[in-house]
């Protein structure tokens, strides 16, 4: 089974290369993020055209989050128990999406960013990884995978440059450490474990260079439970779909699972 997670930046104005996308590199189950669309809106026909089911949570020109599974799309729910709300409780964004997907179950999350450290969005984003967490550790010890735009860099070498990240959000030990409170679960990071390609960056900004030069980030992750690692038999962030006109700013990383023995 193929799984990827890809941060489009639009699914309406990425429709065209999502699709194109589908079709060539052929995953089995994708995790939308960024999707910027309400349901309603969400662009099914060509999707569905090519054999795919839909779960989509969307709240317009922000957010959103997808489900794309051609193996079945079962138990679905969107968002979180405890989501924190922001800028007030009673709000809840679009942010994640769970569903049973070939036995497989698996979340699309769209972590907030945080914008900086000391900000309440900052504050935001610490809770709302608490309420992530208590989400997933619900639905463990079984087959599961969290992927998605985590908005944050696990390690120093996880960015082009940690200096260039001082006093920034994505690299600050609060935001790691809640990577970590998560890892804790029994969840790994799948794509070192199996990466074999010199290309450790998920995001580049479309500043002019950012992209060529390889100034990046590696903040979009597949953390697996452990019965979903030990099928991992290989990894990859497509580059390819992050060049030319009308990219998003994200490469989509996908994960290859053996069939279950």
């Amino acid at each position: 089974m193929r799984i990827a997670t890809w941060n489009v930046n639009s699914v309406l104005a990425r429709e065209p290369r999502m699709l194109e996308w589908l079709e060539r590199v052929a995953p089995d189950v994708v995790c939308l993020q960024e999707t910027k669309c309400d349901d309603a809106a969400f662009p099914r026909a060509g999707v569905e055209a090519l054999g795919y089911e839909v779960a989509a949570h969307g709240e317009g020109r922000w957010n959103g989050v997808a489900l794309l599974s051609r193996v079945g799309i079962d138990d679905v729910r969107r968002g979180l128990p405890s989501d924190p709300g922001f800028p007030t409780p009673d709000v809840r964004e679009a942010r994640a999406v769970s569903a049973t997907c070939g036995g497989v179950r698996v979340w699309s999350v769209y972590v907030p960013n945080g914008r900086e450290p000391g900000h309440e969005h900052y504050a935001y984003k610490l809770a709302w990884f608490d309420a992530l967490r208590d989400a997933v550790a619900a639905e463990l010890p079984g087959p599961l995978a969290v992927m998605g735009d985590f908005n944050v860099a696990p390690t120093d070498a996880d960015v082009w440059d940690p200096k260039a990240f001082t006093h920034s959000t994505h690299v600050t030990p609060p935001e790691r450490g809640a990577l970590a409170a998560l890892r804790d679960l029994g969840l790994g990071d799948v794509v070192p474990r199996a990466l074999k390609y010199d290309i450790p960056f998920t995001y580049w900004d479309y500043r002019a260079g950012m992209f060529h030069k390889n100034l990046g980030m590696r903040i979009d992750l597949v953390y697996a439970s452990e019965p979903v690692r030990t099928r991992v038999t290989d990894a990859w962030i497509d580059r390819e779909a992050r060049k030319g006109k009308g990219a998003s700013d994200h490469a989509p990383v996908v994960v290859e699972l053996s069939d279950e023995s």
